[in-house]
């Protein structure tokens, strides 16, 4: 085969930091190539160096597109060169329409006025072929996140791309819409469209990618082809962290005491829609020492129970009651939640867990500034005893508690986000996608620290749509469809099959 990109001997150091250390890549044309390593191995950065984020000039090597050295100064130069990159945040404008957001910047227009015509022809070939079936003039906002995704790549074709980069493409995708994501790559790789692939979901590389190249602390480890051998997801872990992880979850070695929170008759209604309920009488209680976790697709209800319970956060009309140890306690806002001994780690920690801008100094102490407080001001000799204190104990990489947030890994941030609840001290802490994004050395990290936490005698309910984490995690898993839960199964009798076939037979298919 022929290479369509050949990235050689890429070097790119920041203050203090080596991030990229002769990394080679080599793309064939019409294959997918994977591109794995742990949080802060150097994938975003080195897709930022071929997308022209970091210019010629700034990093050492070469880039050589289509047998030509290219020298890319930004965004525009290697799109036009054919190179167009997807990132996990999605960039479109959510009132505008799929045809608005397909153009954007690259407007079918002549003398300034905008051809129409044309672009809501052009727009309906383009989702033909990524399989989309909505009108050109559908507004983005009322598209799942699936369907976005697709007109994402639409808009790359738009632009006649070469090469595809996608990073983290499925990451907030149910089963059916990831599937569809990855059939439609192995349709443009027949069709002469080169992709890079960058996911933690290895189950996902495994059944798409032609090769799989490692990162690992900015070095290249391994390029391992899938055609000439069969590649295990053990063997790629292998060299993702320099070791072999034969057990993905450590042992669970806590013990389970008596009932610490009892939710009853809990119903929430949508903040909108308000004849629509988003959680429906449910009732459940956690034991002191258990990780509890709760299954569903996507649109189950999972994220609004916990939000709702977590100071009425999200919903309307909420009604119920809940007990901590017996007593009643008020959750009426999050002030009282927390005050109560509840915390709730969300599910989008770059929106709402963390201020990103500020350093992790900044940040562990939000949720309990009186511990770090003398009245109404902070103490920075606190704070900063504090925050080094979580760093160590939750091993955060970084270079010191001055360090912004926003320069994390996905595996750091997380753990900060950890560190600003359990400074809270909580009784009970909810975990929505706890490991979302993050590679498998970092997820081992984060299921350490909630045993850690178990054996402490906590409470910790773990929302995840990943059903091995529940598996390999919980003790107990509440079964959830619809806003309703449809059951309970002990983790000696649970089973991927047994969880769906619930979901299937008693309450049928989220919306």
């Amino acid at each position: 085969m022929t290479a369509i990109l050949e990235m050689r001997g890429i070097t790119k150091t920041f203050p203090g930091v080596n991030a990229l250390d002769n990394v080679n890549l080599t793309v064939e044309q019409g294959e997918i190539h994977a591109l794995v390593g742990e949080n802060g191995a150097g994938k975003s950065t080195l897709m930022k160096v071929l997308s022209g984020v970091y210019p010629s000039g700034e990093y050492e090597g070469q880039i050589v597109f289509e047998g030509e050295e290219r020298h890319f100064h930004g965004i525009a130069d290697s799109e036009h060169a054919g190179i167009v990159i997807i990132h996990q945040e999605l960039a479109l404008v959510p009132l505008l329409s799929i045809a608005e957001n397909i153009f954007l910047g690259n407007e079918r227009a002549e003398r300034g006025i905008v051809d129409w015509s044309e672009t809501y022809r052009r727009t309906e070939e383009l989702l033909q072929r990524v399989g989309l079936k909505e009108s050109p003039r559908t507004k983005v906002t009322h598209l799942g996140l699936g369907k976005q995704q697709l007109v994402e790549i639409a808009k790359a074709l738009s632009k006649e791309v070469k090469l595809l980069i996608l990073d983290e493409p499925t990451s907030s995708l149910n089963e059916n819409d990831s599937q569809a994501l990855l059939e439609l790559l192995v349709d443009l790789k027949h069709k002469g469209v080169s992709s890079i692939l960058i996911s933690h979901k290895l189950n996902e590389i495994s059944q798409v990618a032609d090769r799989i190249t490692v990162l690992r602390d900015g070095a290249t480890v391994s390029t391992m082809d899938c055609h000439a051998r069969e590649i295990s997801e053990g063997d790629i872990v292998r060299d993702m962290v320099g070791r072999s992880l034969s057990d993905r979850f450590p042992k669970r070695d806590h013990e389970v005491g008596e009932t610490l929170l009892e939710v009853r008759n809990w119903t929430a209604h949508h903040p909108i829609h308000t004849d629509r309920k988003i959680v429906d009488d449910v009732s459940f209680e956690v034991k002191a020492g258990e990780v509890v976790g709760i299954a569903g697709l996507m649109g189950a209800g999972r994220t609004e129970l916990a939000m709702s319970l977590f100071g009425k956060s999200y919903g309307d009309r909420i009604s119920g009651e809940v007990y901590l140890r017996g007593q009643k306690v008020d959750v009426s806002t999050v002030e009282k939640a927390i005050a109560s001994g509840i915390c709730y780690a969300t599910e989008d920690r770059k929106q709402y867990g963390l201020v990103l801008d500020q350093t992790i100094r900044r940040n562990i102490p939000l949720a309990n500034l009186k511990g770090v407080a003398n009245g109404v001001v902070v103490d920075d000799h606190k704070e900063r005893i504090v925050a080094e204190e979580y760093r160590k104990a939750l091993a955060i990489k970084c270079s010191g508690i001055g360090q912004k947030t926003v320069n994390l890994s996905g595996g750091n941030q997380q753990k900060v986000v950890l560190s600003k609840w359990l400074y809270a001290e909580p009784d009970i802490l909810i975990l929505d996608e706890p490991t979302r994004g993050i590679d498998v050395g970092a997820k081992y990290e984060i299921y350490t620290i909630i045993n850690d936490l178990a054996r402490q005698g906590k409470g910790i309910i773990v929302i995840s749509s990943e059903m091995p984490e529940l598996l390999g995690t919980c003790d107990r898993i509440y079964v959830m469809n619809k806003g309703q839960f449809l059951g309970q199964l002990p983790i000696a009798e649970a089973s991927q099959e047994k969880i769906m076939s619930m979901i299937l037979q008693k309450g049928g298919m989220a919306a």
